[in-house]
C-alpha cells in the first residue's frame, strides 16, 4: 500500500503535481508552505499545512517549478521523498529515474536515460535514449531532448525547446522557450532562438 503523500508548495505547479499524483493513484493530504502565517485554505481541495507541521507517516514530493527554490527545499526537509510517473506518460526500459522525480501527463522518457533526483519532465515533454539529466532539472512543456544529450544540474529546457543529438547543456543554465540547441551551452548562460545564441552569463 502506498504511503500518503505531501505536495511541498501551493502554486501552479503544486496543481500539477497533485493531478499527476492522483492519476496514478496516490492519495494527496496536504500542501507544505512555509510557515503559519501563510494563507490558510486549500488547494484543489487538498488543506494547506506548514512546513513545520508535516503530517507524520507521509511522503514528500515537490511541488514548485523553480529548479534554484527545488534545491533548498530537498536540502532543508528530510523526506522521506517519493517519485511518482503519470499513466498517461512512457518510460522505457532500462531507464533510471531519481528520487523525488515527476514525469507528467503525455511525456516520454526513452531506453537507457537516466534522470537525476527531483527532476521534472514536465506536461507532453520528452528525454531520448541515453540521456543523462542531473538533478532539479526541469525539461518543460513539450520541451524535446534528443538522443545522448547530457543536462547538467539545475539547467532549465524552456517549453517547446529542442536539444540536437548529443550536445550538453551547462549547469544552472536555461534554454529560453523555443530555442533550438545545436551547440553546447556553457554553465550559467542563458541561450535563445533557432538557434540557440548566448543573451546572458550569471555569476
Amino acid at each position: 500500500m502506498s504511503r500518503p503523500v505531501v505536495v511541498v508548495g501551493a502554486g501552479g505547479h503544486a496543481k500539477v503535481v497533485i493531478a499527476t499524483l492522483r492519476a496514478a493513484g496516490r492519495t494527496v493530504i496536504g500542501c507544505a508552505v512555509r510557515d503559519r502565517s501563510e494563507p490558510t485554505g486549500h488547494l484543489l481541495g487538498v488543506p494547506l499545512v506548514a512546513e513545520d507541521d508535516l503530517p507524520a507517516g507521509a511522503e514528500l514530493l515537490l511541488g514548485v517549478g523553480d529548479n534554484h527554490l527545488r534545491q533548498r527545499l530537498a536540502g532543508k526537509l528530510v523526506g522521506p521523498w517519493t517519485s511518482c510517473v503519470h499513466p498517461a506518460a512512457t518510460v522505457a526500459e532500462g531507464s533510471v529515474l531519481g528520487v523525488g522525480t515527476l514525469v507528467c501527463a503525455g511525456a516520454v522518457v526513452q531506453a537507457d536515460a537516466r534522470l537525476g533526483a527531483h527532476v521534472i519532465v514536465n506536461t507532453c515533454a520528452s528525454v531520448d535514449h541515453d540521456c543523462i539529466v542531473g538533478d532539479f532539472v526541469h525539461v518543460a512543456p513539450g520541451a524535446r531532448l534528443a538522443g545522448d544529450v547530457t543536462v547538467e544540474l539545475g539547467a532549465l529546457i524552456g517549453v517547446g525547446a529542442a536539444v540536437a543529438p548529443k550536445r550538453r547543456v551547462g549547469a544552472w543554465s536555461i534554454v529560453g522557450a523555443g530555442g533550438t540547441v545545436v551547440r553546447d551551452v556553457p554553465p550559467s548562460t542563458t541561450v535563445v532562438g533557432v538557434p540557440a545564441r548566448p543573451i546572458t552569463r550569471r555569476s
